[in-house]
């Protein structure tokens, strides 16, 4: 009889946690577009053609298919291309706004230095 009420338990634990996975990735779901949102109403907090310096917190893929540096500028996301290889994640640089991407929420710039 015991090894049916361990299986049971066993099954039963399962269920819960798969539903309390699938609650927490719904939750960081929605307070990402809540950010997302939020960007997309209030105007961006750097100007095009202005130089601004920032941590780089990662490297990714561009849509234009460069790598780019990625860090922020008060919250709002700077995509930095023309960083030289000896630049990592966790360096300080200054880079030049170029654009907006649709919607304001980030903006492409041009890397000028290390900072």
């Amino acid at each position: 009889m015991e090894p049916i009420w361990l299986a049971a338990g066993g099954a039963a634990l399962a269920v819960g946690l798969a539903l309390a996975f699938a609650i927490a990735r719904r939750s960081q779901s929605s307070a990402s577009k809540r950010a997302h949102d939020a960007a997309q109403e209030r105007a961006p907090p750097v100007e095009i053609g202005e130089t601004y310096e920032f941590g780089i917190t990662e490297f990714s893929d561009h849509h234009s298919g460069d790598r780019v540096a990625v860090g922020k500028v008060k919250g709002f996301v700077l995509f930095a291309e023309d960083v030289p290889s000896s630049v990592s994640a966790g360096d300080v640089i200054r880079a030049k706004v170029l654009s907006f991407n649709r919607g304001n929420t980030s903006a492409d710039a041009r890397f000028v230095e290390r900072a």
